[in-house]
């Protein structure tokens, strides 16, 4: 999926594998993925690298779920863990506390402070920000029910990182189902 326009941003949003169902609201930022999230993670990112969407720069919420969905998407793009791989430079990434629980305009916020020189970035985050933020991107692309788990939604703009906001087309959209 690459662009003719040299000026064009790709945000890919993934909201976090499938989780282990939490004993309390206490423990949920602390909840790990599911046999069958770890296998949709890989899925995801194969599907990622399939598409020539490797991101520069990934931004993950802190939660244990989204720090695993990221580990497992990094071994489906390259088939290794994330610290390296045959795709290519390794993408930047930043875990943000801010992502945890955010409403979409935080998220949108933390995408726009992403390098310039990026071209491709993925924001790994929760319902019901991540998929309010792909709605408020792209309202015609939404799907009322929103992102299912390890669901990848891909908008485009022809906008620098600090101007992207509504008008970022819904280019693509992949549920990854091990």
């Amino acid at each position: 999926m690459t662009d003719a326009h040299p000026e064009t941003r790709t945000l890919v949003l993934l909201r976090h594998a499938k989780a282990e169902q939490g004993s309390d609201a206490a423990d949920d930022a602390n909840r790990s993925l599911s046999a069958r999230g770890d296998a949709d993670a890989a899925a995801a990112g194969a599907w990622l690298a399939h598409h020539g969407l490797l991101p520069d720069v990934v931004i993950c919420s802190t939660a244990r779920r989204t720090r695993q969905t990221w580990h497992g998407v990094a071994m489906g793009m390259t088939g290794s863990p994330p610290e390296g791989g045959p795709t290519g430079p390794n993408p930047t990434v930043r875990y943000e506390p801010g992502a945890y629980d955010a409403h979409p305009e935080e998220l949108l916020a933390l995408v726009r402070t992403v390098d310039p020189a990026a071209r491709t970035a993925l924001l790994i985050a929760h319902n019901p920000g991540i998929s309010l933020l792909s709605a408020y991107l792209d309202p015609e692309g939404t799907d009322e029910e929103g992102l299912r788990t390890a669901e990848v939604a891909v908008h485009t703009g022809t906008v620098g990182w600090a101007e992207f906001g509504p008008g970022a087309s819904l280019t693509a959209r992949h549920t990854a189902r091990g």
